[in-house]
């Protein structure tokens, strides 16, 4: 397994704990949110981040790592919540909730490791900075393609977009890790 495979699995590891213990205190409440609202949710996350970014400080404790790990779970929440639609109550337990979250953390890295094995790893050479711009980006994306009600002529899928945040992420949590 290569470095970034390890990487990856340590963040997504991280994530999932967190994941399953915030199950434990609220259960699937989120099984109610539409999608647009997953996207705003994420959208606020990365804002705060270029913003803490751009003025060098910031006034609420709250990490950016841990603002990464939030774009990671409610994209991995979006990912859920397109597989098996918006309900009006929670349905989902621990277990159902955890398993699909490790179904698509696996779908996320599949494409990673494949893009890493086309790009050679080129994120390496990137800033903290470029992923939280690319990340918003995607999020700009997936607001557009929410407002064509979900179609794209040429484009990929909002689930594509999810997946390219969460690697984003992971990318920007490895890096910040290193420093």
């Amino acid at each position: 397994m290569s470095k970034t495979e390890e990487n990856f699995d340590t963040v997504i590891s991280e994530c999932h704990n967190l994941f399953n213990k915030k199950m434990i205190d609220y259960g699937s409440a989120w099984r109610i949110l539409r999608l647009s609202s997953l996207t705003d949710q994420i959208f606020i996350k990365a804002q705060r981040i270029r913003s803490i970014e751009e003025k060098g400080k910031q006034q609420v404790n709250d990490s950016i790592d841990g603002e990464f790990r939030g774009i990671i779970n409610y994209s991995i929440i979006a990912l859920i919540q397109i597989e098996k639609g918006l309900v009006d109550s929670p349905d989902l337990d621990c277990k159902q909730a955890s398993d699909l979250y490790i179904y698509f953390a696996n779908k996320t890295k599949e494409l990673m490791i494949a893009k890493n094995h086309d790009y050679g790893e080129a994120w390496r050479e990137m800033r903290v900075s470029s992923f939280t711009d690319l990340i918003l980006q995607k999020l700009l994306r997936v607001k557009q393609i929410e407002d064509n009600k979900g179609e794209t002529i040429v484009s990929e899928g909002i689930d594509a977009n999810y997946i390219d945040m969460i690697n984003y992420s992971i990318f920007a949590l490895i890096k910040l890790s290193e420093k």
